[in-house]
C-alpha cells in the first residue's frame, strides 16, 4: 500500500490542468465518494497494526496534497477567467461597434439603379461644379432663354460661366460627347438650386436622370420603360402622361402613378385625386443631339428624370424633406432593416 500511496503522490505533484472541468475530474478521481482515497481508507482497516501509524500518516498526507493541488489549480484558473472577463482582447475597440445603416437616399438610389440596370442601363457620373455649356446651352437653353429662370442657380464668384449643376442632365451631355449611340445610361447625383428651404423643397437634393438614344426610338418605348419602373419600384401598374414643357425634350410629359385612395394618408398625399406626380420625361430634342454631335436624322431618343428625395418620401411616408439632411440618429436607425 505504501508503494501505491507514493505513486499516487507523484501523480498529484505532476498533475496540471488548463480548464476547471479537468480540475473537477481530478477531484472526483481522488476525493470523490468512490475515489482512490476512499478505497485506500477502506483497505486501511486490513493493514497490520504495526504499520497503521505510518500508513495512516501517508494517507493523510496524500489527501492533503490532493486537496491543496485542487484548490491551487482552481484559484489560478478562476483568476485567469476573471482577468479575461475584465479586459478581454486588448486589441479590440473600447466600446462595441454598433451596426450602422444606409441613408434612405442611398437606399432608394441603389434601388433605382438596380431596376434600370436589369434593362441594360449603365451608370454615368460627372462633376458637380459645371460650366454653362454642359448645364444650359447644350441642353437647348441658350443665354437669356426664359426657361433658365425655372432653375435658380448658384454661380461661382468671379466666373459667371462656372456654377453648381442644377440637374444631372449635364452628365448626359458629357456622356453623349464621349460615346456613340446606342446609348442607354442613367445619371444619379446631387444637384443644387437657390431655393428657400421648406418641408417640400431644399437647396440641395438628388436626381436620377435616364437617357436612351438609338435608331427608331419612339414615345411608346419611353412609356414601356416607365411602366416597368413604376411596377418594380412601387408595385403600381397604372400610370398617366400629362403634356408638359422641358427645354431639352419635345414632346415632354409629366409622369403620374395611380397611388390609390385606400387610406386617409392616400387622400392626403394625393389631395383626394389618387394620382401622384413622380417624374418628368420626353423625347430628346433634336437640337440637344446636334449639340452633342449626334445626327438627329439617324438617331432619336428619350430622357427622364426624377428626384430621389421625392421617391423616398413616397416610399417611407416621410413628411419633411429636411429630415434627410439633419443627421438625426433616431431617424436614420429606422432604416437598418431596409438594407
Amino acid at each position: 500500500m505504501k508503494i501505491r500511496i507514493n505513486d499516487l503522490l507523484d501523480e498529484i505533484n505532476d498533475f496540471s490542468a488548463d480548464t476547471l472541468e479537468n480540475v473537477e475530474a481530478f477531484r472526483i478521481k481522488f476525493l470523490g465518494s468512490k475515489g482512490l482515497l476512499k478505497q485506500l481508507f477502506t483497505e486501511f482497516k486490513d493493514v497490520e497494526p504495526s504499520l497503521k501509524k505510518e500508513i495512516g500518516q501517508s494517507l493523510n498526507n496524500l489527501r492533503n496534497s490532493a486537496t491543496e493541488k485542487i484548490n491551487s489549480l482552481k484559484n489560478s484558473l478562476e483568476n485567469n477567467i476573471q482577468v479575461e472577463h475584465n479586459y478581454g482582447d486588448l486589441t479590440k475597440p473600447e466600446e462595441p461597434i454598433e451596426l450602422g445603416s444606409m441613408h434612405p437616399i442611398s437606399i432608394v438610389k441603389n434601388q433605382i439603379i438596380d431596376i434600370f440596370s436589369r434593362i441594360g442601363f449603365t451608370v454615368s457620373e460627372g462633376p458637380e461644379i459645371e460650366d454653362d455649356w454642359h448645364n444650359f446651352t447644350a441642353l437647348n437653353l441658350p443665354e437669356y432663354h426664359p426657361a433658365r429662370d425655372m432653375q435658380d442657380t448658384f454661380f461661382i464668384e468671379k466666373d459667371p460661366d462656372i456654377l453648381l449643376r442644377t440637374h444631372t442632365s449635364s452628365v448626359q451631355v458629357r456622356y453623349m460627347e464621349k460615346n456613340k449611340p446606342p446609348i442607354r445610361t442613367i445619371s444619379p447625383g446631387r444637384v443644387f438650386r437657390n431655393e428657400d428651404i421648406s418641408a417640400r423643397a431644399h437647396c440641395i437634393f438628388h436626381q436620377v436622370e435616364g437617357l436612351y438614344i438609338d435608331t427608331d426610338v419612339s414615345f411608346a418605348d419611353l412609356k414601356q420603360a416607365l411602366l416597368y419602373f413604376t411596377k418594380e419600384m412601387f408595385g403600381k401598374s397604372k400610370i398617366r402622361l400629362r403634356p408638359s414643357y422641358f427645354p431639352f425634350t419635345e414632346p415632354s410629359a409629366e409622369v403620374d402613378i395611380y397611388w390609390g385612395l385606400e387610406t386617409e394618408t392616400d387622400y392626403k398625399i394625393t389631395k383626394g385625386t389618387g394620382w401622384l406626380e413622380i417624374m418628368g420625361c420626353g423625347m430628346v430634342d433634336p437640337n440637344v443631339l446636334k449639340n452633342a454631335n449626334i445626327d438627329p436624322d439617324v438617331y432619336s431618343g428619350y430622357a427622364f428624370g426624377m428626384g430621389i428625395e421625392r421617391i423616398a418620401m413616397l416610399l417611407y411616408q416621410i413628411p419633411d424633406i429636411r429630415m434627410f439632411y439633419e443627421n438625426d440618429i433616431r431617424f436614420l436607425k429606422q432604416f437598418k432593416s431596409v438594407i
